[in-house]
């Protein structure tokens, strides 16, 4: 199955650039090319591409406004929007985040990284750096949107003991490899397991999945070393 990219980005030199990498690849093909968050939003809604390549800093309508329209659009459930940005900051992870990202990468990753990510997002899965996975766990869930109220723990009173703790390891930000060695479990059932906690909350993906388990009180945040 082909993966579909929709690039959005303000820089007409980048998107050309992604938009040969991505066309490189024979799993994936660029559908659209947007110049600002609102042109994102609207070439979204009529390609329904699998992915959305946002960048944050744009002109006019910028792109965490874009994802939030994106992601709270019915209609584009399906589509994941990987953030792609020069400015990895705290405040700006926190908002992707909470707009509904699937992913969060800096500019200076590599090629095959990129790639890598976009497929990884189609997957269903999350993509943080680990500079957004710190800032994750340290700052934004730490410091919740105020206009939203905190979950408690009956969110999670429908999973079962199994779902429960591979999601709780999921929010450590362990793999499903890492998770199925620990509990001696195929990766393919971990998934699975991740996959009904998902549905039965109602997580976007495993990003969404993750804020859950701290806002639950599933997991605790402790503090980070430098």
């Amino acid at each position: 199955m082909t993966i579909s990219v929709l690039l959005a980005d303000d820089q007409t030199l980048l998107r050309a650039t992604f938009r040969m990498l991505v066309d490189s690849c024979e799993d994936m093909t660029v559908v659209g090319e947007a110049s600002d968050g609102a042109e994102a939003v609207d070439l979204t809604r009529a390609h329904h591409p699998d992915i959305v390549l946002m960048d944050i800093r744009m002109p006019g309508v910028d792109g965490l406004a874009a994802t939030t329209a994106i992601c709270a659009d019915p209609e584009l459930s399906a589509t994941r929007v990987l953030i792609l940005t020069t400015f990895e900051t705290e405040d700006y992870v926190a908002q992707a985040l909470r707009a509904g990202a699937s992913g969060f990468l800096g500019k200076d990753v590599t090629t095959d990284t990129l790639l890598d990510g976009l497929r990884t997002v189609a997957s269903g899965e999350a993509l943080l750096s680990p500079t957004a996975t710190r800032t994750l766990i340290a700052n934004f869930l730490m410091t919740p949107d105020p206009g939203t109220q905190p979950l408690s723990a009956q969110h999670l009173s429908e999973l079962t003991a199994r779902e429960r703790e591979t999601m709780a390891m999921a929010a450590e930000g362990r793999s499903n490899t890492e998770i199925a060695e620990t509990l001696t479990l195929s990766p393919l059932t971990v998934r699975t397991h991740i996959y009904r906690a998902m549905a039965k909350l109602g997580a976007r993906d495993r990003a969404q999945l993750v804020v859950i388990a701290y806002q639950s009180g599933l997991v605790q945040v402790t503090p980070l070393t430098p």
